[in-house]
């Protein structure tokens, strides 16, 4: 299981609206290369983003779909990754003095990615959540100085 953490110098509410802006994951998901759509009324739970990822020969298009959603501490979502199998993608946004810390759990939930569930695979997803969190920091820390600007 892949479990990455890190500390953001900003509030629930602006964490969240950038993890409630399905068009801003291509922004800080590692490896997402374009949102293609956004369901209406994402990321209420069954809502999906659908994303291509990968370049070239290796460019896949799939979905992810939200599957628990507690405005604004708590997003749970599911990944796909065909023909790999799908994720379960659990992000925490937890209140920290005055500011958050945002909690990552990743592991393999369906298809042949539970056959190779193991050290090297949570390692690796561990690097890529580790780079997840830096992007996300920066694009909300981006967004604030943005709206402070406006």
């Amino acid at each position: 299981m892949a479990i990455r953490n890190a500390l953001i110098e900003a509030t629930p509410e602006e964490v969240w609206s950038v993890l409630s802006d399905g068009y801003s994951y291509a922004d800080w998901v590692v490896g997402t290369a374009a949102i293609r759509a956004v369901d209406e009324g994402w990321p209420e739970p069954g809502t999906s983003i659908h994303y291509s990822a990968g370049q070239g020969p290796l460019r896949v298009e799939d979905k992810t779909t939200s599957r628990l959603c507690r405005q604004p501490s708590c997003l749970e979502l599911e990944a796909h990754m065909l023909p790999v199998g799908t994720l379960r993608v659990a992000i925490r946004v937890l209140p920290w003095g005055e500011n958050v810390v945002v909690a990552i759990d990743e592991h393999p939930l369906r298809g042949p990615s539970l056959v190779v569930d193991n050290p090297l695979i949570d390692f690796s997803l561990t690097l890529r959540n580790r780079r997840l969190l830096r992007n996300l920091e920066r694009v909300v820390k981006g967004r604030i100085a943005h709206t402070a600007r406006l």
